[in-house]
C-alpha cells in the first residue's frame, strides 16, 4: 500500500473537523520530570469516543458511501475502539452497524458500542476469531465488511499526527515519537503524516510483550503469527499481522520495542498521577516504552499519543491499587 499524500490527508482533516475539534496537545511538568525529557502528549483519549480510532471510522465511512451509495449496513470486528469508531460513523450516516467482539471483551467498551447504536455479537476467544466470524456474517447478511486495516482508515487516523506535527515550528518537532501497534493503522498513519509534514522525527513502534507478532515480523521481514496472552493491553492483542501494514512498518519505522503488562500498568499509573488522565492499556503503551528507554532520551524532545482512555473501571481500580 502506498502512503496517502499530503493533499489526501488535508481533505481527511477537513472531514474529521466536522465531527470533532483538535485534541489537546501539551507537556506536563511532572511527566517531564519522571521521564527526564521534554514530553509532548497528544490526548486522543479526548475524542468523542475516547480514542484515536474515531478519526479512521469517519473518513472510511465517507469514502465508502461515495463509492457505494447504496450501502445500508456495515459489519466489523474489534476489541473495542475500532468498533466504537464504526458505530459512531455509521450512525452519522443512518447505517446499521453490527460489531463482532471476542468473548470476555471489555464490558464498558461493549456497553459504549451498544450505546452508539451498534448490534453486538460475541464470538471466539480472540480478535482473529472474531474477525473471521464477522467476515462470514457480513456475507450471510449482505452487509459491507469494514476491515481493521485500510488506506481510508489510515488517512483518518493520520489526522491526529497531522495536528501533532503542525504544532511545532520548523526544526522543533520531537526527535522521536512512540506509537502503539495494534493491527497497524495508527503507526502507518504516523508515518504518512510525518512524510506529509516534512519532519525528520524517528518513529518507534510499541507492542505488548504478550502479543509480539509485529515485533517478531519486523525482525523476520515477513508475517509471523504469535500467541496473545496480554491481560491488560487489549488494543495491542494482535495474533496475525496485517501484511500491508507490516510492509509500511518495515519501510518507515525505525524500531519496534516490547513492553510488559507490568510496565503498561506502571505507565497507566504515571499518566494518572502526573496528568490526571485515564489511559487504557494500549493507550499507555507509548509512555511505557519511553520509560523503558528513559536514559537514552534524557533531555531530548519526545512525542507520544495517549491513544485511548477506555479502560473498564474495575480494571483501572486494580491497576491503581497495585502501584
Amino acid at each position: 500500500m502506498t502512503l496517502p499524500d499530503r493533499d489526501s490527508l488535508l481533505r481527511a482533516l477537513e472531514l474529521v473537523r466536522q465531527a470533532m475539534p483538535p485534541t489537546p496537545q501539551q507537556r506536563w511538568p511532572l511527566l517531564d520530570a519522571r521521564c527526564g525529557a521534554q514530553v509532548w502528549v497528544k490526548h486522543e483519549n479526548h475524542t468523542p469516543v475516547g480514542a484515536f480510532k474515531l478519526r479512521g471510522g469517519l473518513v472510511y465511512m465517507d469514502a465508502l458511501l461515495r463509492r457505494e451509495p447504496g450501502v445500508r449496513a456495515v459489519m466489523s470486528a474489534t476489541r473495542g475502539n475500532h468498533g466504537q469508531s464504526i458505530a459512531f460513523a455509521a450512525a452519522r450516516h443512518g447505517l446499521r452497524a453490527t460489531i463482532v467482539v471476542p468473548h470476555g471483551n471489555s464490558v464498558e467498551k461493549n456497553a459504549a458500542m451498544r450505546a452508539l447504536g451498534a448490534e453486538l455479537v460475541e464470538h471466539g476467544d480472540d480478535f482473529q476469531a472474531a474477525r473471521e466470524h464477522a467476515v462470514a456474517l457480513a456475507a450471510e447478511r449482505g452487509a459491507h465488511m469494514v476491515p481493521s486495516f485500510d488506506v481510508d482508515l489510515v488517512r483518518g487516523v493520520a489526522t491526529c499526527w497531522m495536528e501533532f506535527f503542525a504544532h511545532f515550528a520548523r526544526g522543533e518537532a520531537p526527535e522521536v515519537v512512540f506509537v502503539p501497534i495494534g493491527l497497524g493503522s495508527g503507526i502507518c498513519a504516523c508515518a504518512a503524516a510525518r512524510a506529509a509534514s516534512g519532519v525528520a522525527t524517528r518513529i518507534v513502534g510499541v507492542v505488548s510483550a504478550h502479543a509480539p507478532a509485529y515485533r517478531l515480523s519486523f525482525e523476520a521481514g515477513r508475517p509471523v503469527e504469535a500467541p496473545v496472552t496480554t491481560q491488560l493491553a487489549d488494543g495491542m492483542a494482535c495474533r496475525v499481522p496485517e501484511p500491508q501494514a507490516l510492509d509500511i512498518i518495515r519501510r518507515e519505522v525505525d524500531a519496534v520495542v516490547s513492553v510488559s503488562d507490568d510496565e503498561v500498568a506502571a505507565a497507566m499509573r504515571a499518566l494518572f498521577a502526573d496528568t490526571h488522565n485515564v489511559a487504557e492499556g494500549a493507550g499507555a503503551a507509548a509512555l511505557a516504552a519511553l520509560l523503558r528507554q528513559r536514559a537514552h532520551w534524557a533531555g531530548r524532545r519526545v512525542g507520544l499519543a495517549l491513544s485511548g482512555g477506555n479502560v473498564d473501571s474495575a480494571v483501572f481500580a486494580r491497576v491503581l491499587a497495585t502501584g
